[in-house]
This record gives C-alpha cells, sequence and structure tokens, in this order.
C-alpha cells in the first residue's frame, strides 16, 4: 500500500473517531443541558476546529462533500418517513404554501436585505437568500421529540420542513445554473426548471421507493426482507443518485422516497414486524450524520469572515427570522380556511424556523465550486445556523410551553 493511501485512511480514521468521540460527549451535555443536540454539535466543532484545531477539514475537500450530501439525503429520507399521509393531508394546503410560495416570499425579503446590505449583484443577492430559505428536519425533529406539540402543528412543521428543503435547493440550482452561465436568468426558465426538478424527483423517489418496498415487504416478492434497514439505506443513497444522475432533484426524490416507506401499509405493504428494527437503526444512523454534518460544520466556521460581515450577516438573518418568516407563515396560513389557525398557533410556526443541514450543505458546495461571492453566502448561511439554532432551537420548548403548544386544547376556535 502506497504511504499516501495509508496517510489518507489514517486521516479518515482520526477524523470519524474525533467527530464521534465529540458528538458523544456533546449529545450528552445537550440531553443534560436540555438543548438540541445540533446545537452543542456547532458549538463543540468551534471548539475542536477553531479552537484546538483537532480537525481541520475544508469544506472542498472530496470527504467533506460526501458527508454533506450522505448525510443530507439520509436525513431527509428520514424526515420523509416520518411523516404520516393522513396528517399531511390534514394540513396539505398550510403546507404546500409554506414549501413553495412560502420560499419564494423568504427568497424575495431576503434576498432584497442581503443586495442592500452588502451591494451585491441581484442574482447572487437571491441566491444567498435561497441557500438559507429552508428550514431543517434534523434540528426541528429531535427538538419535537424532547417536548410534546400538538400534533397539527407539529405535522405542518415537520411536512414544511422536509418539502421545503427540496424547494429550496431547487431554486439554488436553478439560480446557481444562471450564476455560472448554463441558463439565462427568467421567470419562464427558473418554472421551468422548477416543474421540471420537482416532479421529476418526485418520480424518481415514487418509482424507486415502491420498487423496493415491493421487494422487502410484498408477500409474494418480498426477498430482501431480511435485508430491510440495509435496503432503506440503499434506497435513501440511490434515490439521490438517480435524481442527480436524470439532472432531477435527488433531495426531492429521497424524501419522497422516505415517504413511500414510511407509508408503506398504504399501498398495500405492512413492515409493522420490522418497525421496532428500522426505527432503531434510523435513529442510530441520523445521529451519526448530525455529529459528521454539525461538528464538520462548526469547525469551519471562518470567524475571520465572519468579523468582515458580522453585521451585514446578523442584520440579513434578523431579517429572515423577524420579517420573512412571519410574512412566510401568515400569507399560507390564513388563506388555509380549512385548518383555521389560531394567532398563538401561527405564532408558534413563526419562531421555529431552523437552519441547517440543507443550507450547510448547500453552501459547501458554492464554496467548494468557487462561486462568486461564495464568502459572503457563507458568511451569511453560518450566522443563520447559528442564530436559528442557538437562539430558536434552543428556545422551542420555553416558547411551545407558554403557547400552549404542548396541549391538544384547541386555542382560539
Amino acid at each position: 500500500m502506497e504511504t499516501s493511501t495509508t496517510e489518507t485512511i489514517h486521516h479518515l480514521f482520526l477524523l470519524l473517531l474525533t467527530i464521534v468521540t465529540a458528538g458523544m460527549i456533546a449529545g450528552t451535555l445537550a440531553s443534560r443541558l436540555r438543548l438540541p443536540d445540533v446545537a452543542m454539535y456547532i458549538i463543540v466543532g468551534m471548539a475542536i476546529g477553531q479552537g484546538f484545531h483537532w480537525i481541520n477539514e475544508s469544506s472542498s475537500s472530496l470527504i467533506n462533500q460526501l458527508i454533506l450530501v450522505a448525510g443530507s439525503s439520509i436525513i431527509l429520507f428520514d424526515g420523509g418517513r416520518n411523516i404520516g399521509l393522513k396528517g399531511l393531508k390534514q394540513v396539505g394546503w398550510t403546507v404546500g404554501l409554506l414549501s413553495v410560495p412560502g420560499v419564494l416570499i423568504t427568497v424575495g425579503i431576503v434576498g432584497a436585505a442581503v443586495h442592500l446590505l452588502f451591494g451585491i449583484d441581484w442574482l447572487y443577492a437571491l441566491l444567498a437568500a435561497s441557500v438559507i430559505a429552508s428550514t431543517d428536519p434534523a434540528s426541528i425533529i429531535p427538538v419535537f421529540r424532547q417536548v410534546t406539540i400538538r400534533n397539527r402543528v407539529r405535522e405542518t412543521v415537520e411536512s414544511e420542513s422536509a418539502f421545503n428543503d427540496a424547494t429550496g435547493s431547487i431554486i439554488t440550482f436553478a439560480l446557481l445554473s444562471a450564476a455560472v452561465g448554463d441558463s439565462a436568468l427568467s421567470a419562464g426558465v427558473i418554472t421551468w426548471d422548477f416543474i421540471r426538478t420537482a416532479f421529476g424527483g418526485i418520480a424518481v423517489g415514487l418509482a424507486l421507493g415502491i420498487i423496493i418496498v415491493g421487494l422487502v415487504a410484498h408477500i409474494r416478492i418480498g426477498v430482501l426482507r431480511d435485508y430491510t434497514t440495509i435496503a432503506m439505506i440503499a434506497t435513501a443513497l440511490g434515490a439521490y443518485l438517480i435524481g442527480d444522475m436524470l439532472h432531477v432533484s435527488g433531495f426531492m426524490a429521497t424524501f419522497v422516497a422516505g415517504l413511500i416507506w414510511g407509508n408503506s401499509k398504504s399501498f398495500g405493504m405492512d413492515m409493522a414486524d420490522k418497525k421496532e428494527e428500522i426505527n432503531h437503526f434510523s435513529d442510530n444512523i441520523t445521529v451519526i450524520m448530525r455529529m459528521l454534518i454539525f461538528i464538520l460544520l462548526g469547525s469551519q466556521v471562518d470567524f475571520r469572515l465572519l468579523a468582515d460581515y458580522w453585521w451585514q450577516s446578523l442584520l440579513a438573518v434578523l431579517v429572515l427570522m423577524v420579517i420573512a418568516r412571519p410574512a412566510t407563515v401568515l400569507a399560507s396560513a390564513l388563506p388555509d380556511r380549512k385548518s383555521r389557525w389560531s394567532l398563538k398557533e401561527m405564532t408558534f410556526m413563526m419562531w421555529v424556523r431552523e437552519t441547517g443541514v440543507i443550507p450547510a450543505a448547500l453552501s459547501g458546495m458554492l464554496a467548494g465550486m468557487g462561486v462568486k461571492h461564495a464568502d459572503i453566502i457563507a458568511s451569511v448561511t453560518f450566522m443563520a445556523i447559528m442564530l436559528t439554532i442557538l437562539v430558536q432551537a434552543s428556545t422551542t420548548a420555553w416558547v411551545a410551553r407558554k403557547l400552549g403548544m404542548d396541549s391538544e386544547a384547541e386555542i382560539g376556535k
């Protein structure tokens, strides 16, 4: 074995062991302090990366990109798997409006703020806004496991976080294509790209999800039943890969495939006897992925970059939190007369909008590609992740109690 190959293997093993060890310590502290684990992962990542320099993995490295894409795919798949079609149907209008028009509202408002604060071209300002426009199932779902949230509110926020990750990614890649000159920036082009990539991703996810669930759970052709969890991971990664190779949304594909897996009984294929095994395996693999992504992300926070753009980034993220998010929720929830959302329910949804895995992955990809103004995009993304996770995610349980979202009692009805 060549020396360079040996050194690469040693580097990879040391990186993984350092992150996992730090992650277990951070997770234990988070549990005792009653904080979301992702918040503690970022803090620990900053300490062992920028503080002690125990890890120093570039955001553009192959290892980092692999962790971001694979981890994002698995977490998105698990987000889809944990959403029930019945609950989704009941809040479908609000989720749909939050996930598509809502993302566009966020991109427009935050893009205008970035354009004014940084003085960069509209295209790159909107690109920065699109990167941070989506919410994060990787941080929201664990928070909701720590406190009981009213069912329809939980289902709405969780569903939105899964759907709008795909929407934000699609808008980002459409703007990126225009930025690098692959296509012209026009409403028609972006709309077509969105329709093609979104529905293409849905089709890939449906097809692969149904095929593999059939091979696992079908009474007659379920030949992979003994390999259920392995088939599940293969579905998550395979859906992303096939979608990406077909130039449609791999993120949408993996989410829809997860939705099929989580609702297999609705398609006449029952995996009830495998539920405990699947949940146990999925919980562990997603925790590992959250450790890898968020500790790496914390280790890559460029404090010199944040120092250069700190006040602009701070103001841009405050616009996201206190202007764009309330506008998005109001524009999405008020038209849904069937759901009849109360003011307290809408207020809670305004506060719960953590930025995390997908924005981190997208920002890392843009930096790796050397996109113009990638430093500004990275600064805004880091600020959004730190503020929304360290402030909003950490106070979600308190806000839920204050607004009565930890109770099923009807409010304002």
